[in-house]
């Protein structure tokens, strides 16, 4: 299907899932408003706590009192990242939806150019990894052992190097959220659905604070529900 032109979003929609990351939110804030302080359309922050034993849900609260276009969902345990984003997909407003991982890795200046490749038709803009600074070798083959055996195996057309940092346009958010499995693996799920999609290279930085909350074990299960799903 060949892209059609469009106009901008009347409103962009960022889902930001955040588990025990209260050591980062500050800087992300930060970053975040001089970010879409160049975007030609309003938005909107739906932060996700995604059951944080922190001050991470304190803080963001403190954040939406303070500025009407965040919003909080604060979830009853840890549910997970694509459990975390499913609620926010189900809670957003935007026209376009913005999914960027609360750590920082996954650059908020990115939107700019996202928004871009929408107004010229793309349905699905996802950010594709250049560069993994500051991970491990471990984490780097085994990464790249993973989507070898997902595109031989089960998805061929699923990208490499992609995670789940994406615009995706409301028409692609209404089919991901008519899509009810409990064992969610989005970055397939979208990939599956078709649409027009096109990638945006960036470098992954290293985060500015905190550690990752995705240890191996985390890993592993995630590479299962991804297989099954």
């Amino acid at each position: 299907m060949v892209p059609r032109k469009r106009s901008a979003p009347k409103l962009i929609s960022f889902i930001i899932p955040l588990y025990n990351e209260e050591e980062v939110i500050p800087e992300l804030r930060a970053r975040l408003t001089k970010a879409v302080s160049r975007l030609p359309c309003p938005s909107e922050f739906v932060l996700v706590s995604d059951g944080s034993s922190d001050r991470t849900l304190e803080i963001l609260e403190a954040w939406a009192e303070s500025e009407p276009r965040a919003k909080v969902l604060g979830l009853s345990r840890n549910f997970g990242q694509q459990a975390a984003i499913t609620a926010g997909l189900d809670f957003c407003r935007g026209d376009a939806v913005i999914v960027m991982d609360g750590d920082l890795q996954d650059p908020p200046e990115l939107a700019e150019p996202m928004i871009d490749y929408y107004t010229k038709g793309y349905d699905v803009v996802y950010g594709k990894r250049t560069s993994r600074e500051g991970e491990s070798l471990f984490k780097r083959l085994s990464a790249s052992v993973f989507y070898r055996f997902m595109r031989t195996f089960i998805h061929r057309e699923l990208p490499t190097d992609v995670g789940e940092f994406r615009l995706m346009s409301r028409r692609v958010v209404d089919a991901m959220s008519s899509i009810r499995e409990s064992h969610r693996f989005i970055r397939g799920l979208v990939t599956w659905l078709g649409f027009n999609q096109i990638s945006v290279p960036f470098e992954r930085q290293v985060r500015p604070a905190g550690v990752t909350k995705f240890p191996l074990r985390k890993m592993i299960r995630f590479a299962i529900d991804a297989v099954i799903s």
